[in-house]
């Protein structure tokens, strides 16, 4: 799900997110025989069966949840849509509305997926790209920042609060587009194929 900067105690930066994908992977990995934690931003949907979940707010809580608890983890799905940036200074108080026009000063978010994937003994890593154009340009360029052995990239304006995706799967033998489906189905064929990768 997304992650939320907040400018003050109402008002928030956050990402376009239901969760809905993230979820649906904590499910198809119980399905599969995992033991699965999904480590939550603030949704309103429901756990998956057998599936343990932390629930956070915020990247920097984010951040802390997965490192805290990644040691000796086998796999780490990074799809929480985190936001890349938040507020330099949060108010303590409501910023009243005025005329005048409000300058924010943002600060990058720790960057989880590139931090798990630099540990010394770091997990299986399975990123997540959305991208609003140049989807496998930009979506391997990423992989290969992070240094992640496979990504699950897709157009953000066709697949974010949708039931459905269609989606490419990238990894060190090229790309694989799986045609469009429900976020559960899609989730069973990235899982099946991370267990090829893994096998």
């Amino acid at each position: 799900g997304p992650t939320n900067g907040p400018i003050d105690p109402v008002r928030g930066i956050a990402n376009v997110s239901w969760g809905k994908m993230g979820y649906a992977l904590a499910a198809a990995a119980r399905e599969a025989g995992a033991a699965a934690t999904l480590v939550s931003g603030p949704t309103a949907l429901a756990t998956p069966a057998g599936v343990a979940r932390l629930n956070v707010t915020t990247a920097n809580e984010m951040f802390d949840a997965v490192m805290e608890r990644i040691a000796g983890q086998d796999v780490f799905i990074s799809v929480a849509a985190v936001a890349d940036y938040r507020p330099t200074e949060a108010g303590a108080q409501k910023i009243k509305k005025s005329e005048q026009p409000l300058t924010l000063a943002l600060t990058p978010n720790k960057d989880i997926l590139a931090s798990v994937a630099a540990l010394p003994k770091a997990p299986f890593c399975v990123g997540f790209a959305a991208e609003t154009e140049k989807l496998l340009e930009h979506a391997e360029a990423k992989r290969r920042k992070k240094r992640v052995p496979m990504l699950v990239a897709n157009l953000a304006q066709h697949t974010l609060g949708a039931d459905q995706a269609e989606v490419v799967v990238l990894d060190d033998q090229g790309s694989q587009t799986l045609p469009p489906a429900d976020k559960l189905t899609q989730a069973r064929r990235i899982i099946a194929h991370l267990a090829r990768l893994l096998r």
